[in-house]
């Protein structure tokens, strides 16, 4: 049954997201999605006179692959797909799971090879195309998110179909107060972190990224970030689900480092000497999302958050950290999670999840 939300959220990631245009090619992908919302991609694409191109894929027959991947079959899929990416003006990604663990029973080995030979198809994606990715609703991510199926769909559109447009002022000034500030400060519940951010780009995420969106993110000083902070949002990672995740810093890198899983989250950090260090530091305030799901893509965003992100930094906001790892760990600092407090060169900036100064108030949830 056609569900007329897809040709919206269609319609807007073709011409909004990755603003395609007459004569562009796509490769839009399609992981565990209804055939209906590939075609409504396909149908909007063609709509604005884009050439489509499509692959589906499944979460069971790639964990199939994953499981007995061996180098000689990485390296021609990975030859084959960058080949097809370096001929895409654009990219969507559209991934839905019925279970969203289905790959943690993939050797950590067998993953970080697959990420290392793969990471050329993703490095030529994210430098040389207009991209947007997304998750589909499932009934999983339902369950995650503690809510029934129709109530998490109806909440999945609301949120994906948000006009970002309605943000940008209070981006831009976040934007240009980040960009101009040196010293950061962090606290709350079991954190206390510093560190700079002197003369690194901030990047404003207003819907042409990522759906849903609404962050703007910059990056520590490498060797900056000093004390300790723990995250009051759950996560996946790898396919493993961690909880209560604590970090403690010297110098920029992570000396030590628990969770419910200690053991698992160390072997991640280990996986290379920059999976110690921070790659990212962001501030959330999507105001449709207030509660975590184990869902990146959506957490990362939350009204009153901030994520830290062991691992690779991005190119646009580089503090010149290399990793195969990039972990976005989320805190919640809204009251209901404990609160907190965001300083920037010492004046406070947001205090229980709420921006103070008055050219940021716009990006309040409330």
């Amino acid at each position: 049954m056609h569900d007329p939300r897809f040709d919206k959220l269609a319609i807007l990631l073709v011409e909004y997201s990755i603003r395609l245009k007459r004569n562009e090619t796509v490769l839009i992908e399609a992981f565990d999605v209804p055939d209906e919302m590939t075609i409504a991609l396909i149908r909007a694409a063609r709509e604005v006179g884009g050439l489509a191109f499509a692959q589906t894929y499944h979460a069971r027959v790639n964990r199939a692959l994953a499981l007995e991947a061996s180098d000689r079959q990485l390296d021609l899929m990975a030859s084959h797909e960058l080949a097809r990416m370096k001929k895409m003006d654009a990219y969507i990604a559209v991934r839905g799971s019925n279970n969203v663990t289905e790959l943690s029973d993939v050797p950590p080995e067998r993953m970080k090879l697959i990420a290392r030979k793969m990471r050329s198809v993703q490095d030529h994606r994210v430098k040389n195309t207009k991209w947007v990715v997304l998750r589909w609703p499932t009934p999983s991510m339902a369950q995650l998110a503690g809510m029934s199926t129709e109530a998490f769909e109806d909440f999945y559109f609301n949120v994906c179909t948000l006009d970002y447009r309605k943000l940008f002022p209070g981006m831009k000034a976040l934007h240009r107060l980040m960009e101009k500030t040196d010293r950061v400060e962090i606290t709350g519940p079991g954190t206390d972190l510093r560190f700079s951010m002197k003369g690194i780009p901030a990047v404003i995420c207003g819907g042409d990224r990522n759906i849903p969106d609404g962050e703007v993110f910059s990056c520590p000083v490498r060797d900056s970030v000093e004390g300790h902070v723990t995250f009051s949002a759950p996560s996946i990672y790898q396919g493993i689900a961690f909880d209560g995740i604590r970090l403690e810093f010297k110098n920029g890198k992570i000396i030590k480092a628990t969770s419910n899983e200690t053991k698992k989250l160390n072997k991640i950090l280990d996986s290379d000497p920059g999976a110690r260090y921070i790659g990212e530091f962001s501030l959330g305030f999507n105001p449709r999302i207030l509660h975590p799901m184990r869902d990146i893509l959506f957490d990362e965003k939350i009204a009153g958050s901030f994520h830290f992100t062991p691992g690779q930094a991005y190119e646009e906001a580089d503090n010149g950290n290399r990793s195969q790892v990039h972990w976005d760990m989320v805190s919640i600092q809204r009251p209901e999670y404990g609160g907190g407090e965001i300083y920037f060169d010492g004046k406070l900036i947001r205090k229980n999840g709420l921006f103070l100064p008055k050219q940021l108030r716009s990006l309040n949830w409330r």
